[in-house]
């Protein structure tokens, strides 16, 4: 143990130049949680997504839904069979979401990956399985569910039911009058103060 703190422990002359690039890195660590609204990631709270602008439109449709008033992003889109499960799919998923509006690679239309409609099919049957089974859906579809009994492992619940819960949404201008949560300015409210006094004053 005391070799290795002996070969990360830097010479007495680069100790204060170490201490203070070390200082900045975690200070730019600390600023990138908290301009991202780390911590928002962690919950539930639908109003997380829009914290990109490019998914204002599935917000704006889904808060118009009668699945808003049962269901959140995370409802749908996450896998609930294990907790450990939830939340990795959650970080990778948000590290690739990230990097991608970082780098501006975002599309004009958003295309659901192989691996989240299996979730959402998996959430699909999960929420709604006392509709899933032979009565029910035979009453729903007649005669059509011996075809769709032959299909089930093909197909996917929305390929019926269009437009639920996000309606039609294909781009962000698809949804030009749409009403989402303002997004908080990430600018210290003291600082905002500041600068505002500074302008009366000028």
């Amino acid at each position: 143990m005391k070799i290795i703190i002996q070969f990360f422990t830097p010479p007495d002359k680069w100790k204060i130049p170490v201490i203070f690039m070390l200082a900045i890195f975690f200070g730019f660590l600390l600023y990138a949680v908290y301009i991202s609204k780390f911590s928002s990631y962690l919950g539930e709270n639908p109003e997380t997504c829009v914290n990109c602008h490019i998914m204002s439109p599935q917000y704006a449709t889904w808060s118009h839904s009668s699945h808003r008033e049962y269901a959140n992003c995370n409802d749908c889109h996450v896998p609930h069979n294990n907790i450990f499960n939830k939340y990795y799919f959650k970080a990778k998923d948000g590290m690739r979401h990230a990097a991608i509006f970082t780098l501006r690679g975002e599309p004009q239309v958003i295309q659901i990956k192989e691996v989240s409609k299996k979730a959402v099919q998996k959430n699909c049957e999960r929420c709604h399985k006392h509709l899933i089974n032979k009565d029910r859906v035979t009453s729903i579809v007649g005669n059509q569910y011996e075809y769709e009994k032959e299909n089930e492992n093909e197909r996917y619940c929305w390929e019926c039911h269009r437009e639920v819960p996000h309606g039609k949404v294909n781009s962000l201008s698809s949804t030009p009058n749409a009403r989402i949560p303002l997004l908080e300015s990430p600018v210290p409210k003291w600082l905002s103060n500041l600068m505002k006094k500074e302008k009366t004053e000028k």
